[in-house]
């Protein structure tokens, strides 16, 4: 059960594991830094709110920062990053495949409150880009169509023409997929278990 009162972050944790409401939730390690980005947060004039179970942080009607707690750091990310000059180059990505460096990550309770003025001067840039409504340009990811997929199409009339008919960002949706995938036979196994979608003219998060 995920939570919607922003208070249980802070004493339970965010409801979406079995740790919830145990000693061994990440946010009782890093309560005391997730409560001083809270504040610094706050008091920037941000207003407080619950999303996908975590406290988010908005502004002129924007999303513009989420706090996260994980069992060896906790964070603080800013959406729409690509709009931030980073000139202190604190940011770092959530994963290999973020395409900006989003989130300023800790790793002791005291590194809000050492780094307040930073997350301050970020948080400012950020509503004023809000205020603005100023947003990143659009950049669209090319993925390359794996050898296995070209092969799949040339074999399956009925396939290559559900794939021509799909939106690109349901084609890209399978090829990030795919490209996930680094052998040959485990890309070929998950265009077999994807037909019937694409078939359908479905993405391949979609039900």
């Amino acid at each position: 059960m995920m939570i919607t009162d922003i208070e249980d972050y802070f004493t339970r944790g965010c409801g979406r594991c079995d740790r919830f409401d145990t000693p061994d939730c990440s946010t009782v390690r890093w309560r005391e830094g997730l409560l001083a980005l809270r504040r610094i947060a706050l008091e920037a004039g941000l207003e407080e709110h619950v999303k996908w179970a975590h406290p988010c942080y908005m502004a002129a009607g924007r999303n513009i920062c989420i706090i996260g707690a994980f069992r060896e750091d906790f964070r603080l990310s800013f959406f729409k990053a690509a709009l931030l000059k980073d000139p202190e180059g604190v940011l770092e990505r959530q994963g290999e495949n973020t395409q900006n460096p989003d989130m300023i990550r800790f790793t002791s309770n005291d590194g809000p409150e050492e780094m307040e003025a930073l997350i301050r001067a970020y948080i400012a840039e950020a509503v004023g880009y809000a205020e603005k409504g100023i947003v990143p340009e659009k950049v669209e990811r090319a993925f390359e169509v794996p050898e296995e997929l070209l092969d799949a199409l040339d074999a399956d009339i009925e396939l290559a023409e559900a794939w021509e008919a799909l939106t690109p960002g349901r084609q890209r949706s399978y090829l990030f997929n795919l490209g996930q995938a680094k052998k040959a036979e485990t890309r070929a196994a998950r265009i077999e278990k994807f037909r019937d979608k694409i078939i359908a003219g479905k993405g391949a998060q979609e039900r």
